[in-house]
């Protein structure tokens, strides 16, 4: 298993501005596409952002000029910046990582709460 283990998530204010980050304690992480997923109550998963090998990004619609993901391959880390937050961004965020990069995620974690009130 590649532990995932998310960290940054919290409660802010719409317009907000939060920072989360994915750390995993593997030597191959660097061969991982990885992505964060958003889980709410009552709506389908969202795959928020999706990062490939060599850093290329894609992200939902949603989220488009606000969000942004990227990765430190040596410090084995992920991270999504989130800026002007709106309500509708609320959910549990989780990281995942699959290791050939066919959208079929091998780790997820154990998530972090994003709140954002109005």
């Amino acid at each position: 298993q590649v532990p995932l283990v998310e960290s940054g998530g919290g409660s802010v204010q719409s317009g907000g501005f939060l920072s989360l980050s994915c750390a995993a304690s593997d030597l191959t992480y660097r061969l991982y596409c990885l992505a964060w997923f958003r889980e709410a109550p009552g709506k389908e998963r969202l795959r928020v952002a999706r990062i490939d090998l060599i850093g290329s990004a894609t992200y939902a619609d949603s989220v488009k000029g606000r969000f942004t993901c990227s990765r430190d391959n040596s410090e084995h880390m992920f991270y999504l910046q989130m800026h002007a937050l709106k309500p509708e961004d609320s959910g549990v965020y989780v990281c995942a990582a699959d290791r050939f990069c066919n959208n079929e995620y091998d780790y997820v974690g154990q998530g972090t709460q994003v709140t954002v009130s109005s």
